[in-house]
This record gives C-alpha cells, structure tokens and sequence, in this order.
C-alpha cells in the first residue's frame, strides 16, 4: 500500500489521526503504534491533524492499514451507534486476557493490531481457521 498523491496521503492521515483520537489512544502510544521515526515528539501530532502526511514507511503504512480496517469493522458492527464501537475499544475482552482491546494495541504493536482487527473483521483472518 502506498499513498497516490500528497493530498491523498494528508487525508488518510487526518482520518487516520481523527480514529485514534476517537479511540482516545495517548498521544506517546500513537506514536508508538504507528511507528513513526524517533525525531516524530508529542508536538508533532498536531500537525498530522492539521494537515501535514505522516511519514512513508512500509511499517506505518501497515499499521495505518490496520487501524482503518479496525475502524471500517467497528462501523460495520456498530453502524447505528458509532459511540459502542468507541465503548467496544475501551471494554475488557476475555479473547485478549480480559484486557480491552485499546490496551492490546498500546502494548503489542503491530501484533495487537493483527489481534483486534481479527477478532472485528472476518474477512481479514478467514484463512486463519484453516491452518
């Protein structure tokens, strides 16, 4: 997955930011979710908001990946009321250790990400089930 075009890439971005935000995820774990580069500080986040793409790396393109199928799923699960979906991220969940999925994300990574959307989304892990 790569972004088409410099606006293209300030869109996902500012979506991408407007989830998380949605999520209340910590500015320290978004970054750290999203893999940006060292030099990225909790400053920085205001002017993906705003309007400047994140950064194109292979990893922080996978995870934005994940985090607009998580978020695509949460609407399909929840579509006449966006707030559970928010609720859902924030709820303790017995598939992740009785954790709720907000903290997989923030601890796991990249791993986390997998977890959360393979529970949401079936189309995303179907061929899991047949290893």
């Amino acid at each position: 997955m790569s972004f088409s075009s410099p606006q293209h890439q300030v869109e996902i971005t500012r979506h991408i930011m407007r989830v998380l935000d949605e999520w209340e995820l910590p500015g320290k774990d978004i970054i750290k979710l999203l893999k940006l580069p060292s030099k990225v500080r909790l400053r920085n986040l205001d002017r993906f908001r705003d309007g400047e793409a994140f950064p194109e790396s292979q990893q922080t393109l996978e995870c934005i990946e994940h985090i607009a199928g998580i978020a695509d799923a949460l609407r399909t699960s929840f579509p006449r009321n966006a707030h559970m979906g928010i609720l859902w991220m924030h709820t303790p969940h017995r598939r992740f250790q009785n954790q709720p999925p907000l903290t997989v994300l923030s601890e796991q990574g990249l791993k986390g990400l997998r977890m959360v959307r393979s529970e949401l989304d079936c189309a995303f892990s179907w061929d899991d089930s047949l290893k």
